[in-house]
Order: structure tokens, then C-alpha cells, then sequence
């Protein structure tokens, strides 16, 4: 049965990927320096499925999307290296399709606050409706039928007579339902959600992922979800990718990352975490220190000087990148087969 449930996740990960990033760098001048934000990020998502990036703020996830999307400002900032390719084109570098923004049309986006993510000057209807004027040649009835279904379909009550209404008059929770019904008014193959449920409570957080779950089955639709809550990323993901100081440091199934994580910034994230286990001894763990200094990033493992497992050679040689299995990787020399050491709890593929 094990051999089956492998075989079947190796075929899932052998389907073409929809959108593909690859070494993508970034970097911001200011008066103080050159802030490398992004340091060589390659992730994918295949179509119908929810990839999660994690980490601590700062640690370059939203200005990883943002890159791609083109919503970075430059200068200051500016791509050094990388490709994001979805379907055959870098949209990095080539916004317009056929004469279309990809943005919006093939890629949705969903910001961080809801309160500042829509126009205060016009109704709520009309601004989802002006999406699908512009980008998919409605007429401005067509559009506004339009939206008011959308506002339906992500359960938003009476939306005929929300749609006349202005942001301001919308609840946090219901702001950012009419954002994802902005979002997903084009149909796109790709929906960026960075960090969706930040400035909700608990209750309408647990109903805006329900919501997005429920958009994905119905539409097909990847995910992209920017987020630092594991709880969120339990509840939506099928794989994730684990950011720390601009890099990926680890990559997996959901599944692996909470039961067999192989990084021990992903060991700290994990331990970090609430639960409601009876039996767990000790209480929530921070991880000690603060990430380092992206003017001058460390020459060797970023995570070395919070690490309590570190080793000499971790602070001058950079990791190599181990599978650890099938599509399981991590970037920690704690997983080279010569490693000394056993950390309880961190995920030995390389060596087992």
C-alpha cells in the first residue's frame, strides 16, 4: 500500500506544471544599501492545487508574487534573475498576451488588508464589474450582472443590493469576500492569495478559507497562498514551500512538512505552533535570535546563527539541496549522508 501511495504521488507530481518560477532574484537600493530580498526562489503549481509559502515576515514571500506580478516599484527595486513561465511565456518579462493583461486575467491576486484593496470612490459592484469590462470586453450591463453573481458566489447575503454599495459599508470579512469575487471574475488559471485571513478574526478566517477551497473545486483553479500561519496552510494546501531569508529552504507535501519536516527552521516553525495535544510537554517554543541582515546576507546557511543544531561548516559553505524523498527536499547539511548528527524530530531521508 506504501508503494502505491508513492507511486501515485510521483504521478501527481509528473503533471506539467502551470505556472514554473525558477531562480528568480530580487533586490531593493536604499540609502542604506542593496537589500537582496529574493535570493534564488524556484517553486511551482500545477493546476488544481494549493501551494503554500511560509515564513516569518520579512523573509521575502510577498515580494516573491509581487515580482512576478509586476508590482514591485522600479527603482527601487529590480529582477536580477529568473524566469516565472506559464504556458511557454515569462511573465516576468511579458505582461501583455495577445494583447491582454495576464494580470487579472490569467493570474488573480488577493492583498493583504481588505479595507485598502478597493477603490472608497466607487460601489462595490462597479469595480468588480469594470474587471470584466476591461479585461474580458463585457458591456457594462453584462459586467454588472456579472458581478452580482460573483458577489453570490462567494456568499455574500442580498448581493443585488450590496453590489450598489460602497466599500465602507462592508464588514472585514465581507470586504474581502467581494475581493476574492473581484479576483476570480476573469476565471483565472492562477489565484494569488497573500496572506488572505491576516486581519480577520478566527471564525471568518475558518469561512474565507472554506471559501476558497470550495472556489478552487468549482473552478479548477491553482492557488498560490502567502501565509506565516501553519494552521492555515494544514487546512488548504496540498504542498509548501518554507521561506527564510529569501530562500526556499525546504519544499514538500503538506503532509511531509508536518510529519517528516527535514529543516529545523521548519522543526522551529512546527514547534512554534498551538495545539490542542494533551499530551505534549512543553509549551509553545520561539525560535531564539532574528533573521540576519539582508544588506549583507551570510555567506554560508542564512539559518546559522538561530540554528541550535548548526555546525562549523554551516556558516561559511551554503547548503546544497537534498531530496530527501520523492519530491522532498531540504537545504540544511544536517541531511548529507556524513552528517554526525541526530536531531530528534527532524527527518532523516538522505541517511535512512
Amino acid at each position: 500500500m506504501a508503494s502505491t501511495a508513492n507511486d501515485e504521488a510521483a504521478q501527481r507530481h509528473d503533471e506539467p506544471a502551470l505556472l514554473a518560477v525558477d531562480d528568480l532574484h530580487v533586490e531593493f537600493d536604499t540609502y542604506g544599501g542593496v537589500v537582496k530580498a529574493v535570493r534564488g526562489v524556484s517553486f511551482s503549481v500545477r493546476p488544481g492545487k494549493t501551494l503554500a509559502i511560509v515564513g516569518e515576515s520579512g523573509c521575502g514571500k510577498s515580494v516573491t508574487v509581487q515580482s512576478i506580478m509586476g508590482l514591485i516599484p522600479m527603482p527601487p527595486g529590480r529582477i536580477t534573475r529568473g524566469t516565472a513561465m506559464l504556458d511557454g511565456i515569462d511573465v516576468i518579462r511579458q505582461k501583455i498576451v495577445d494583447g491582454e493583461d495576464i494580470r487579472g486575467s490569467r493570474i488573480g491576486m488577493i492583498f493583504q488588508d481588505p479595507m485598502s484593496s478597493m477603490n472608497p470612490t466607487m460601489t462595490v459592484g462597479d469595480q468588480i464589474a469594470e474587471t470584466l469590462e476591461v479585461h474580458r470586453g463585457y458591456t457594462r450591463k453584462q459586467a454588472y450582472s456579472r458581478a452580482v453573481e460573483l458577489l453570490g458566489m462567494t456568499h455574500i447575503p442580498e448581493p443585488a443590493d450590496r453590489a450598489k454599495q460602497y466599500p465602507f459599508a462592508f464588514s472585514g470579512g465581507m470586504l474581502q469576500r467581494a475581493i476574492i469575487a473581484m479576483a476570480i471574475a476573469c476565471e483565472p488559471d492562477i489565484l494569488i492569495a497573500d496572506e488572505p485571513t491576516t486581519a480577520l478574526d478566527v471564525t471568518i478566517q475558518a469561512q474565507i478559507l472554506d471559501l476558497l477551497d470550495e472556489l478552487q473545486a468549482t473552478t479548477g483553479m491553482a492557488i498560490v497562498l502567502i501565509t506565516h500561519n501553519l494552521g492555515v496552510v494544514a487546512r488548504l494546501a496540498d504542498d509548501v514551500a518554507v521561506m527564510y531569508a529569501g530562500q526556499i529552504v525546504e519544499k514538500g507535501s503538506a503532509e511531509e512538512l508536518f510529519h517528516e519536516c527535514a529543516h529545523p527552521y521548519t522543526l522551529g516553525l512546527r514547534a512554534a505552533m498551538p495545539g490542542n495535544d494533551p499530551t505534549r510537554e512543553q509549551g509553545l517554543q520561539a525560535i531564539e535570535g532574528t533573521p540576519p541582515d539582508m544588506f549583507d546576507p551570510p555567506r554560508g546557511c542564512a539559518y546559522f546563527a538561530r540554528c541550535p543544531h548548526a555546525m562549523r561548516l554551516c556558516e561559511q559553505n551554503r547548503p546544497e539541496r537534498f531530496e530527501v524523498a520523492p519530491h522532498h527536499y531540504s537545504s540544511c547539511w544536517l541531511q548529507h549522508p556524513a552528517s554526525p548528527l541526530e536531531v530528534p524530530g527532524l527527518y532523516r531521508g538522505a541517511v535512512a
